[in-house]
């Protein structure tokens, strides 16, 4: 690379940051710290669930986001009984919520519910990103191919990982017409649109996969580490895309 050409990627870095390279890829990673995942079980049909995600919403302004929290937004779908099936709704939502609760040794779930790293979160600041999570690579590029590459912070040859990935969806408006939200507009911010786990390659702790065309909506990703069939994170990363 010449003078200039070098001068140019400098400029390029320097404007787009450490998460992204220059040939429209988008790189991310964390440090050795553990980034917390904060997960916020929720619903349109439920009515005192719009404080809960106006709260997450907070965290679009937070210097923390992506360095110290990764927060995804999961709708379940037993409030849709009431007369407004949300659309954002998933059953497989309700079933992660469902494990959780059984982890916990509880019988029932609720919303709005917050979780922090596998762990019911009812009050307090979000943590900064502490203890050792390891580090996590994750490139996403042009075609929607993405690699994903950890190294635990405690290497075992004998232990097998999961990944997760979670496309997000910002600034999403509904007008809700029934249920128990029923005439009023409402704003959602780091929704999931889906969730796809994938066990990371033996030796290499990687993997590679391609994911669907964005929805509308669509803003950023979120990516997360856990034990193989376990739901606790051991490590998350996300970015704007």
């Amino acid at each position: 690379m010449d003078m200039q050409g070098a001068l140019c990627f400098f400029l390029a870095a320097l404007i787009l940051g450490p998460g992204c390279a220059v040939a429209g890829d988008l790189v991310f990673k964390t440090g050795p710290k553990q980034v917390h995942l904060l997960e916020l079980f929720t619903s349109e049909g439920c009515g005192s669930c719009p404080p809960a995600e106006e709260r997450l919403s907070t965290l679009k302004g937070n210097a923390g986001l992506w360095k110290d929290v990764i927060p995804v937004c999961f709708h379940v779908d037993y409030w849709d009984y009431l007369g407004w099936p949300d659309r954002f709704a998933s059953p497989a939502y309700t079933v992660r919520q469902q494990n959780y609760a059984r982890e916990w040794g509880g019988d029932s779930v609720y919303t709005p519910e917050f979780v922090l790293d596998g762990r019911e979160f009812r009050t307090g600041e979000i943590p900064a990103a502490s203890g050792s999570g390891g580090n996590l690579t994750v490139e996403l590029n042009s075609a929607r191919e993405m690699t994903i590459r950890y190294e635990s912070a405690t290497p075992d040859p004998k232990a097998a990982w999961e990944a997760h990935i979670a496309p997000l969806g910002l600034g999403l408006e509904t007008e809700v017409r029934g249920g128990e939200n029923g005439g009023r507009r409402l704003r959602h911010d780091f929704v999931a649109f889906s969730l796809v786990s994938l066990p990371l390659h033996a030796g290499t702790n990687s993997a590679t996969v391609t994911l669907a065309a964005p929805k509308e909506g669509e803003k950023a990703i979120a990516v997360w580490i856990t034990h193989a069939g376990q739901s606790s994170p051991v490590q998350a990363a996300g970015a704007w895309e």
